[in-house]
């Protein structure tokens, strides 16, 4: 039986995940996921891929979601009352425009010493409406584009098996900052259709009274490279050994799903995931 055994949020795009035993999922998907946005002065963006200290930047928010913590080493905290009606300004997501809330000056600052270049905190607005692509199409706030990634453990335990056999280390799950994980898919139902990257092939999940559709493959970049503790960039791994199995037709290596939100609820720690349509494999 394949079950939910871990569920994570990122409130701040590029920044620390937040754990949750219990979460609201959304259209856009779990509560509070990718609501702020890092940018520069102009507006761009901020990743890991440019600015892996990102990750050494944990933020708590709480669930009426009025106040942000952000916290650091060797920094003292920022406490925000988070706007949710100040100006809008313009903001650069992949190239595509959207808008977004500017939390002051006092973020702005924080932010910048901490990730040493001067950047700006900024709020998905109430009216965001972004139309996600993918097989099926949903909503997000800053995510890279579908709202929720889903990997199960047997896909990360296939990859350490690699990369073991290759003399590196493993790699723990939050390399890969998916939304849910499951465990369960393991090669052993009799429909003949689960085992490692079974993800990819789930066309609809139930989880509790939630319902999510298959979008698309997540394809991966060189966030996979930052150690999410220290903030620290690593070797190849594991871009190296995922593509010698995981190469994408429409180029880069795959590795989790990414899916849309058909039915909002609650998910939970240990609810069952239960296929309704498989498919075949897009790579």
């Amino acid at each position: 039986m394949a079950r939910v055994v871990e569920l994570s949020y990122y409130p701040v795009k590029g920044c620390a995940g937040t754990s949750a035993t219990q979460a609201p999922l959304t259209p856009a998907g779990l509560a509070h996921d990718r609501s702020f946005m890092v940018v520069s002065d102009e507006g761009v963006y901020r990743t890991q891929r440019r600015d892996p200290r990102l990750a050494v930047i944990r933020p708590a928010i709480t669930a009426d979601g009025e106040r942000l913590t952000l916290t650091a080493p060797r920094t003292e905290a920022l406490h925000l009352h988070v706007d949710t009606t100040g100006a809008r300004r313009k903001v650069d997501l992949f190239g595509t425009p959207y808008q977004g809330i500017d939390q002051g000056d006092t973020a702005a600052d924080w932010l910048s010493e901490v990730l040493r270049a001067r950047s700006r905190l900024v709020r998905v607005p109430p009216e965001h409406d972004r139309v996600t692509d993918g097989m099926t199409p949903g909503t997000s706030g800053y995510a890279d584009s579908c709202a929720l990634q889903v990997v199960s453990r047997a896909t990360l335990e296939l990859l350490n098996r690699k990369l073991t056999e290759h003399g590196t280390d493993s790699l723990p799950m939050n390399r890969f900052r998916p939304n849910i994980v499951i465990d369960g898919w393991d090669g052993h139902e009799r429909d003949g259709w689960a085992g490692p990257h079974a993800e990819d092939r789930a066309r609809r999940i139930r989880i509790g009274d939630t319902e999510l559709g298959y979008a698309k493959l997540a394809i991966r970049c060189a966030v996979t490279l930052v150690e999410q503790e220290s903030g620290a960039r690593t070797g190849p791994e594991p871009l190296r050994t995922l593509a010698g199995y995981r190469r994408a037709s429409e180029g880069g290596v795959a590795f989790g799903a990414k899916f849309a939100v058909l039915r909002p609820g609650t998910v939970s720690v240990g609810d069952e995931a239960v296929v309704t349509a498989w498919g075949a494999s897009e790579l």
